[in-house]
């Protein structure tokens, strides 16, 4: 826009307004002419007072027109502006459609989370139901409850660890079997798996923190049978149709009778190979008839129900089904062993 009349406003407001050359120093231009306390044409309003009577209409007329050319000149430049910008911001972020993609790396199932998700359908499909149970216990559930006496080993603090003297980090996930059985009438059939502890010293084969699955079956007239035939269709479902089982006579406090569990050795099918000792046999859980003093700490009658009870390591179990030779590979969080799986 133009005037039709020169202006000292207008002429040095041109000037300006050419050497504006973004946004930002356009609005700078507006407040230096346009402000209401400091702008150039607002302090020249301020003057008109001081006119007399007549001069006043007319430098006010010229002054209104000179503020509407101001005003058209700087909208009509900040549309200039924001196209010019935008057209410059568009040429930044284009995308070279022809570049090769970037790789998006995809995270997976850590190992021991993976068998456990493969061992808990193959118990439920058998009628069992998962169960939890805390991670701190009392020294009544996780010794007392399960008949082992205050002499055994376990029960000492070189090998567990107690937050006091009566509550302490679970060693095992059995005193949930007990927690079952004082809520629960037979018969139950129940699988415990979750983390213990346990103040064994890092190794290839020990960890202080790992990670077990207890299983407990409470009825009438259940027997070692029984027992062996569940374990059958376990390990023939996660390993092979051919995995051979085996029980070996053994003793824990909580089972009477009690038996070491032997599977054929996955690696050779029971040929005989180094993992196994060439014996073709490896030894994966401890299991047997649940000791009437636990049915009976747990409310049961041991007159009338009897009851199996086994208890395996899940990281044992990853480290057979995977095929990995040392235990601290599966805490040590290292991505290229985890990427394998």
């Amino acid at each position: 826009m133009s005037l039709n009349f020169s202006h000292p406003l207008w002429d040095t407001f041109q000037k300006d307004l050419e050497s504006a050359g973004d946004v930002a120093s356009l609005s700078e231009v507006r407040d230096r002419y346009l402000s209401r306390t400091k702008g150039l044409i607002s302090l020249e309003m301020k003057q008109l007072g001081k006119l007399s009577p007549e001069e006043r209409p007319v430098a006010g007329q010229r002054l209104n027109l000179l503020k509407n050319a101001v005003l058209e000149s700087l909208d009509q430049a900040l549309e200039v502006l924001k196209k010019t910008e935008a057209d410059s911001r568009l040429g930044r972020e284009r995308l070279d459609v022809t570049l090769p993609g970037h790789e998006f790396r995809s995270g997976s199932v850590h190992p021991i989370r993976r068998i456990w998700q493969e061992m808990e359908p193959i118990f439920v499909g058998m009628g069992f139901q998962v169960v939890e149970g805390p991670e701190i216990e009392s020294d009544f559930y996780n010794f007392e409850a399960l008949n082992i006496p205050e002499s055994h080993p376990a029960r000492n603090d070189q090998d567990t660890f107690y937050i006091t003297p009566h509550t302490l980090l679970r060693t095992h996930t059995s005193p949930a079997q007990v927690r079952t059985m004082e809520k629960q009438a037979p018969p139950i059939r129940i699988v415990v798996p979750g983390r213990v502890y346990r103040r064994d010293a890092v190794d290839a084969t020990h960890s202080p923190m790992f990670h077990q699955v207890e299983g407990l079956l409470v009825d009438r007239n259940v027997t070692m049978a029984d027992l062996k035939g569940t374990l059958e269709c376990f390990f023939r479902a996660l390993f092979s149709p051919d995995t051979g089982v085996r029980l070996r006579p053994s003793y824990f406090p909580f089972v009477e009778p009690g038996a070491e569990v032997d599977i054929s050795c996955p690696f050779c099918s029971g040929r005989g190979c180094r993992v196994c000792k060439k014996s073709g046999w490896i030894e994966i859980l401890g299991a047997g008839m649940v000791h009437p003093r636990v049915l009976t700490m747990g409310g049961i009658d041991p007159e009338q129900y009897t009851g199996y009870a086994w208890g395996m390591g899940i990281d044992r179990i990853a480290m057979l089904k995977y095929q990995i030779d040392d235990l601290r590979l599966l805490f040590e969080n290292d991505i290229r062993f985890l990427r394998q799986f």
